[in-house]
């Protein structure tokens, strides 16, 4: 459970909910399971984010049910002091109605016996589509049981609705609480950034073999040295060419002095992640061609920096990335002008994409890919169509989200550069991406991850020593 935040603060984002629910409507939230790792072991469990954002509550085997008139109950693990002996404390039904500020409390084995009970007589039952295996049988089995009662004059609720629309929009909006728990994993992340790059400088002058996991150590150490959990995704630590792959895993490569090497890790803290990338001269030192195209990568970010603000689109920082990285694809002789034409035919044909495939950022919250429409909720119905020029493929065109306060996203351009008929040899293998962490503000955005440096002059003193 988290202490840091004040179980009223969860008890007001349920009574927002329930609002929404409708005065006969019910709510059905479950956790995430516990999964098994392999014969006798089970991989660390993670709440589910929805659960959480909703009670604070981190303990598996849990479900929470909210009605439109504003009752919370929880059915979570009993009291059992021989299996807690085994798996540790559990808060049990009797003290989680204090503890959590809910209104009932129920131990989680009563719920397929409570959960007809409470359907009765409603008129819609909401909970998370797609999201729990199995969750939709379980809730038909319920509705099953209601019916069977309609002769003696129970309703049975007619509409089964997503909670993932109400809840989802308000996750897309960080409040003070939040945003404080996302600077401070931001500043542990960076922290491990920075811890990285120097152990990688340091090692290499003094002889030592450096191995792509030797680096995820170091994060790792300074993840949990600063109080975070767990990692908010597996870290990618890829070595020269490996920085090429996008979602490239630690592993075992050698890091040689004169290459890059290409870190996107960040960890998570009391239910919140951070998202950080850096690219380094593993010798503290960039070559030629590898500055020219990182301070190309650089001034993308600048130039998405400066479209993050409030009544911007969520695609123009994207746009604005895109406009300086084809520039300088054009500029450097990665794209042929001869072949691909002015800037924007690059742009329209969307040429840059064989050295940059991916959008510039997402919504990031409890999910590192958080949820949150990118759509703007007021034009989803104004559609265009277009022809995408690659694919081929009829894309339908939707007017993107309108940035507001308190929204958080990530900005994180890069190039990545595959050998290829026609690409110049100096850029081989070369693979680059510089990633931030943004709170949309009154005045245009803070960037929360630059506790680790983004100029490759401030990288190349950091890693001096």
């Amino acid at each position: 459970m988290n202490t840091t935040v004040p179980t009223s603060l969860y008890a007001q984002r349920r009574a927002k909910v329930a609002a929404a629910l409708g005065p006969n409507g019910i709510a059905v939230v479950p956790t995430a399971p516990e999964r098994q790792r392999n014969r006798d072991s089970d991989f660390q469990f993670r709440h589910d984010s929805y659960f959480y954002y909703l009670t604070g509550f981190t303990e598996p085997n849990a479900c929470l049910v909210l009605t439109g008139d504003g009752k919370s109950t929880l059915f979570c693990q009993p009291k059992d002091l021989e299996r807690e002996i085994w798996d540790g404390y559990r808060l049990g039904p009797d003290a989680a109605v204090g503890a959590l500020a809910v209104d009932a409390a129920h131990a989680v084995g009563e719920l397929d016996t409570q959960m007809p009970k409470l359907l009765e007589n409603r008129d819609a039952v909401w909970y998370p589509f797609a999201i729990h295996p199995g969750l939709e049988q379980r809730v038909a089995g319920w509705l099953n049981q209601v019916r069977a009662r309609v002769r003696y004059g129970a309703l049975c609720p007619e509409q089964q609705r997503d909670l993932c629309a109400v809840l989802d929009e308000m996750r897309l909006f960080k409040d003070a609480h939040e945003q404080d728990i996302m600077r401070r994993a931001a500043a542990i992340s960076a922290r491990a950034h920075v811890r990285a790059m120097q152990y990688c400088a340091k090692a290499l002058r003094e002889g030592r073999d450096v191995r792509e996991y030797h680096l995820d150590a170091e994060l790792m150490h300074e993840f949990r040295a600063g109080g975070s959990q767990y990692p908010a995704y597996s870290s990618i630590v890829a070595a020269g060419a490996n920085a090429c792959v996008l979602h490239y895993r630690a592993d075992v490569a050698p890091v040689k002095s004169g290459d890059l090497v290409l870190i996107d890790a960040g960890c998570e803290l009391d239910g919140y992640a951070s998202d950080i990338t850096r690219t380094f001269p593993a010798n503290g030192k960039f070559t030629g061609p590898q500055r020219e195209l990182y301070d190309i990568v650089l001034a993308s970010q600048e130039a998405a920096v400066a479209a993050t603000k409030p009544g911007a689109r969520f695609t123009d920082p994207h746009d604005a990335a895109v406009k300086v990285l084809a520039q300088g694809m054009l500029d450097t002789g990665l794209l042929d002008k001869n072949k691909v034409g002015t800037l924007q035919d690059v742009i329209d044909n969307r040429s840059y994409f064989q050295f940059y495939m991916h959008r510039t950022g997402h919504w990031l919250g409890m999910d590192v890919h958080d949820c949150g429409s990118y759509v703007e909720p007021a034009e989803v119905g104004e559609v265009s169509e277009r022809k995408d020029p690659l694919s081929g493929e009829v894309i339908k065109n939707r007017p993107s989200r309108i940035l507001q306060p308190g929204m958080v996203l990530t900005i994180e351009p890069g190039i990545y550069v595959r050998p290829g008929d026609g690409v110049p040899e100096r850029f081989h293998h070369i693979g680059i991406r510089i990633e931030d962490d943004a709170i949309v503000t009154a005045g245009g955005c803070e960037l929360i991850t630059r506790g680790v440096p983004v100029k490759a002059d401030e990288i190349e003193a950091l890693m001096k020593g």
